[in-house]
């Protein structure tokens, strides 16, 4: 197969939702429906032992939540499919927006009980700000849930997107009998004894022909009125429109019980898009380049807890990627070699000799990589838009084992660098403050640091209102500034200013008393 095949044969997309609406899992049924695992594990169940296979960290396993975004790449109908599974959890945010830089479309998954939900728009927003087309699975149809004529007419409103059905739902709950598949003309039926196994579909090209009352019985009617509603209310589904991200096209089904997942996958492998161009600070780079070029989106620390290991995550973007082939690293200007990159299926790693774009590959990383950098076959180019968004809550982290100070030390320093949270020192106390974007993420660095590090931390309260960094090109009123705010001035782990604001009223007061100085709230590396 030669490169441009091998570049349109992919697929690079991130399932997004509110937490519990089934992302995680539509994500394994996914990976069931494309042959990449044999039995599908849960998120939270009492009967089924085998955990999510995205959900592999142990702390994700005991809260039956996702804390952080796992890649899982598989092939299905000669497509290579990479997943990124991210968290649900509004206080893992910042990991899934980074994660929404390195993907080429989006599902959203909606929960037909309770619609759209906060987390849901703030991501949708994201999506919006990059034109990243999104597609639309409306899951749990096997339960008791709203009209979908109403969900789609919140969707269009919350999520300011035009939407287009294409499949549609007959019933739901007790009395669900399955949807109609608008996209292949076909009936799907939901069978409650098959419903861990994967029935086939029935051809019924006319939905007026008198076989449907032989299916569906007495909902035949109600089907047919809904499907000539929605060819008046709704226009002909354009896959240009779609790509452009102007509407998003809709599923119905239940990913609990395997239903409208292989009617989606099917539908998304021939019309979602293959790998897009990247904006660099110098130029737009395309997939069709031969030379090579990727990003660091996401760093993670011990993903195998016995070697200590830390792996960055690139998006290839252009180029072949190949094992033992040197690699100018952008920012630090130097040739760097790589003897074992990994493709993922969430912590299982397995090495691979060529990636092309729109892969995920794992590269081991000593410390040489931070979130943005860029990699390339030898261009100084600067790949942007990877954003580290101000936090909000604030901790004192003290040691509380002086004997375990180091393990501390490094602990903090890698858990850093995955971006899940940000490092300040105060430069009049010299005091460490970790602050976040979500009170869990508190929870989750001091369990990583004890069971990862080996290193125990306490937490102290310190009342902030928020962290910027600060910029000025007048020096005068920059270090008049300092003087000033002494207390409130740290520096970043990357040693670039920030003040640390007590109250909106204090950063109100700063913004308008010094007027060249820049405040920034999100940090682009």
């Amino acid at each position: 197969m030669d490169y441009n095949q091998e570049v349109k044969r992919r697929r690079t997309f991130a399932i997004i939702s509110h937490p519990d609406a089934g992302k995680t899992t539509l994500t394994e049924k996914l990976l069931l429906f494309g042959g990449a695992i044999h039995v599908a594990g849960a998120v939270k169940s009492n009967k089924i032992k085998k955990t999510a296979t995205s959900d592999f960290m142990e702390i994700e396993k005991q809260r039956g939540i996702s804390v952080a975004t796992s890649v899982m790449g598989f092939d299905y109908k000669d497509i290579k499919i990479n997943i990124l599974d991210t968290p649900g959890h509004q206080d893992f945010a910042e990991d899934t927006f980074r994660t929404l830089t390195a993907v080429d479309s989006v599902i959203i998954v909606v929960d037909s009980a309770k619609g759209v939900e906060s987390q849901t728009r703030k991501l949708m927003d994201v999506c919006r700000m990059r034109n990243t087309p999104v597609m639309v699975f409306i899951n749990k149809l096997d339960r008791n849930g709203r009209d979908p004529f109403d969900l789609l007419d919140e969707i269009e409103v919350e999520l300011k997107i035009k939407v287009r059905p294409l499949s549609w739902p007959i019933s739901n709950g007790q009395t669900f009998q399955g949807v109609y598949n608008l996209f292949e003309k076909n009936l799907q039926l939901f069978t409650e004894v098959e419903k861990q196994t994967i029935g086939e579909s029935i051809e019924l090209h006319d939905i007026n022909s008198k076989e449907l009352e032989k299916y569906i019985d007495r909902y035949a009617e109600k089907l047919r009125e809904d499907l000539e509603m929605i060819e008046g209310i709704y226009p002909d589904f354009q896959v240009d429109d779609y790509l452009q991200a102007r509407v998003a096209p809709v599923f119905f089904g239940s990913a609990l019980n395997n239903f409208g997942i292989r009617e989606l996958l099917n539908c998304f492998i021939e019309i979602a898009p293959s790998p897009k161009s990247f904006t660099t600070i110098e130029r737009v780079i395309s997939p069709d380049e031969q030379k090579f070029s990727g990003f660091v989106f996401k760093i993670h620390a011990n993903m195998d807890p016995n070697h200590r290991d830390r792996i960055a995550f690139v998006r290839i973007v252009s180029g072949k990627f190949e094992r033992n082939t040197n690699y100018l690293h952008v920012r630090h200007g130097k040739q760097l070699k790589f003897s074992n990159p990994t493709s993922f299926m969430a912590d299982k790693k397995s090495v691979i000799d060529e990636a092309y774009p729109g892969d995920i590959v794992g590269l081991h990383d000593t410390g040489n990589f931070k979130i943005g950098d860029t990699l390339t076959g030898g261009e100084k180019i600067h790949f942007k838009g990877i954003p580290s968004f101000s936090p909000e809550l604030f901790r004192y982290v003290e040691n509380a084992d002086p004997m375990k100070y180091k393990q501390l030390a490094k602990g903090l320093d890698q858990l850093m660098d995955e971006g899940v949270a940000q490092l300040f020192i105060n430069k009049s106390s010299g005091r460490k403050i970790i602050g976040t974007v979500g009170a869990l993420q508190f929870e989750v660095i001091q369990y990583r640091l004890e069971h990862e590090y080996n290193a125990s931390c306490r937490y102290e309260p310190i009342q902030l209102y928020k962290a910027c960094w600060i910029q000025s090109t007048d020096k005068k009123e920059l270090d008049d500034f300092k003087r000033r705010k002494y207390q409130y001035i740290a520096e970043d782990k990357h040693g670039r200013d920030v003040f640390l604001a007590d109250s909106s009223y204090s950063l109100q007061m700063a913004q308008e008393k010094f007027p060249n100085i820049k405040f920034f709230f999100t940090s682009e590396f």
